[in-house]
């Protein structure tokens, strides 16, 4: 039994959802998310609650059935509250400036790394070495705040490199004369 699925997704004030077309949509204040159901799950709005229950006893339906119920509450939280990623840049000469749909970067290449923001995704830059990125989607803003951090992953040396708010770095001694 799935801990995580037996448990229903409370719907706050204000937001709606419905079933159309094997489509989950979710509306709230932020805006409006939709997802694919799975034939191998059931979906049962009420007026408080969404509660996900498995097809059947099968082992692949009880995979889904939990994947299926935080997939829901993703929705719900997005339209509710919205998703947040802080990015903090370490290093001499790393910086990071947003520039409208256009994120500027300073990594220690050559060149300056530009990044279009993908569309839903809200980029900040308060200072220099910090990048907020905010939206509805989870998904989008943590695939945007890793492609972000591909470029220059932290190393164990000195620690200089792109990581997220909170991220341990662990760290290596250097070499001994």
């Amino acid at each position: 039994m799935s801990r995580i699925g037996k448990k229903p997704v409370a719907l706050p004030s204000g937001v709606t959802a419905k079933i159309e077309n094997g489509k989950l949509t979710v509306k709230g204040a932020k805006g409006e998310l939709s997802m694919s159901t799975s034939d191998l799950v059931t979906y049962e709005i009420s007026d408080e609650e969404i509660s996900v229950q498995p097809i059947n006893k099968s082992q692949k339906a009880r995979q889904f059935w939990g994947m299926q119920r935080t997939l829901v509450q993703n929705l719900v939280d997005g339209v509710t509250e919205g998703f947040t990623k802080v990015l903090e840049i370490t290093g001499v000469g790393y910086r990071a400036q947003a520039q409208g749909k256009k994120l500027k970067l300073q990594l220690g290449f050559s060149h300056d790394v530009d990044l279009d923001v993908p569309e839903g995704v809200e980029v900040k830059t308060p200072d220099q070495t910090t990048v907020e990125i905010s939206g509805i989607d989870k998904q989008k803003v943590g695939q945007f705040a890793a492609e972000i951090r591909e470029w220059r992953k932290p190393e164990p040396y000195k620690g200089k490199g792109v990581k997220y708010r909170g991220e341990y770095i662990f760290r290596k001694e250097g070499k001994k004369k």
